[in-house]
């Protein structure tokens, strides 16, 4: 009898889950995973980690390597294959062996797509030079790493201020570089976080040595062979390294007229994560994920998403029609900056925005502890934005930001947001109390609180 054949395109985390929801679910089944790159599931958010000698080994920075499946029958990981081709009609793929350049047809009874994004370098004059890097992957990483331990590199500039922008600043920074960042809208991380905590912020990465200019474009990476500097139409900037941080785009280049893409080339999907071709799915950050909070479809190239999107996939990959839809993600992420930490979850007023959602928020400061204990290290500020419909009450987004790593209430936002709580609950929901950690109101309590006009306990 033969196996049911599954082919996975893509090595990152939808495609390494994909394989263990596979091997866990069934039996009779063929795996085969396409990779285009040498180096298989190289965590890029992992890279900063790298960068400040914090990690065991740069070759651990992985989620899986293809030896860890090397015994099982059902099996097969195949890295430098570029798959170039897909015949929906004969149920075929086509993929290139970048070792040899020869191409060869496997055949799919299923079709698993997690292409994921690459980076996007800024097309100006210049950005073919040396030391003009981007900011993803193992071969990068190890680049990053070289010229951050090269003391004739001094000067080093980020061209995008979003999460792997900061990153970057903070690594080059603790490698002893001077450090500017540019980015073309008005703030720091200013897709993530409103105005009030990027004013935070960007007052903590000045105080540390970061100089941040935003509001800029960039005109021209200028040099000979070397990059010496980069021309805005704000002032010229030395620049010894250019660290390109400015987005991502979807890696579907090839899937044009395969499967059906927006005009920005993410992947399309229904509420079964099926693409518009029998036995195609698609998961991770080229696809467009349903967002709970935004009741819409969005770009989120988080792991998290990737991750549950595959479970999804393959609970239901044999099902004619899925008992039941995706329900949808809510899209949370964490970043340290220096001695600040922050996580945010669902919307925000950018994003809420971009998907014509109308949100009210609200914003609130007040020490971390009771206040007979010292304001300072051990009783910290703490910021908590919360956004919500301003009919209902449904908490739709929501961040914090402190000193102290209160990153774990993002969870808390999360959990809220997805089972689409309101403030009133979240004003009363029952948190632990305990004056070496919080309040007898919790950080969330009192700031839900806050949002619906009640005085400060």
């Amino acid at each position: 009898m033969s196996k049911t054949k599954v082919v996975i395109v893509g090595a990152s985390h939808g495609g390494h889950q994909s394989i263990l929801e596979l091997l866990k679910r069934y039996k009779d089944i063929d795996i085969k995973l396409f990779e285009a790159g040498d180096f298989v599931s190289f965590m890029s958010c992992g890279m900063e980690l790298y960068l400040e000698n914090s990690v065991t080994d740069v070759n651990d920075v992985r989620n899986f390597s293809p030896a860890e499946f090397s015994e099982d029958k059902n099996v097969q990981i195949l890295n430098n294959h570029q798959v170039t081709k897909i015949d929906s009609n004969k149920k075929t793929i086509t993929a290139l062996n970048v070792k040899d350049n020869s191409s060869q047809e496997y055949s799919y009874d299923k079709l698993i797509l997690s292409p994921g994004v690459t980076p996007k370098s800024i097309p100006v004059p210049g950005n073919d030079l040396k030391n003009v890097f981007l900011m993803r992957g193992y071969d990068w990483a190890k680049q990053i790493k070289s010229k951050l331990e090269d003391t004739s590199v001094k000067n080093i500039t980020i061209v995008g201020a979003g999460y792997i922008g900061i990153e970057a600043a903070e690594a080059s920074v603790k490698a002893g570089k001077n450090v500017t960042i540019l980015d073309v809208i008005d703030r720091p991380l200013g897709t993530y976080l409103d105005k009030e905590m990027t004013d935070v912020i960007q007052k903590h990465l000045e105080e540390k040595g970061v100089k941040v200019v935003t509001g800029v474009n960039i005109k021209e990476y200028s040099g000979k062979e070397l990059v010496t500097s980069v021309k805005t139409d704000q002032g010229e900037y030395p620049s010894d390294l250019v660290i390109q941080a400015a987005g991502v785009q979807p890696n579907t280049d090839w899937l044009k007229d395969i499967v059906e893409l927006d005009n920005r080339g993410w992947i399309k999907t229904n509420e079964y994560l099926q693409t518009n071709q029998n036995d195609i799915y698609a998961i991770g950050d080229a696809t467009l994920a349903f967002s709970i909070p935004a009741n819409n479809h969005v770009p989120i190239a988080l792991a998290t998403v990737a991750r549950r999107e595959a479970r999804y996939v393959v609970k239901h990959l044999f099902e004619e029609t899925p008992s039941l839809p995706f329900s949808g993600v809510v899209g949370s992420s964490a970043l340290s900056v220096f001695d600040y930490h922050f996580a945010e979850s669902g919307l925000n007023s950018f994003t809420a925005q971009r998907s014509n959602v109308e949100i009210k928020k609200s914003f609130y400061q007040g020490s971390l502890r009771p206040a007979y204990v010292p304001t300072g290290k051990n009783n910290p500020m703490v910021y908590v934005q919360l956004f919500f419909d301003p009919s209902s009450h449904i908490i739709l987004g929501g961040s914090v930001l402190s000193t102290y790593d209160v990153t774990a209430q993002g969870n808390v936002l999360a959990l809220a947001i997805q089972h689409k709580l309101t403030l009133e609950d979240l004003a009363d929901a029952d948190f632990f109390f305990q004056p070496g950690f919080d309040r007898q109101w919790s950080i969330l309590n009192i700031a839900a609180q806050h949002a619906l006009g009640e005085k400060d306990f």
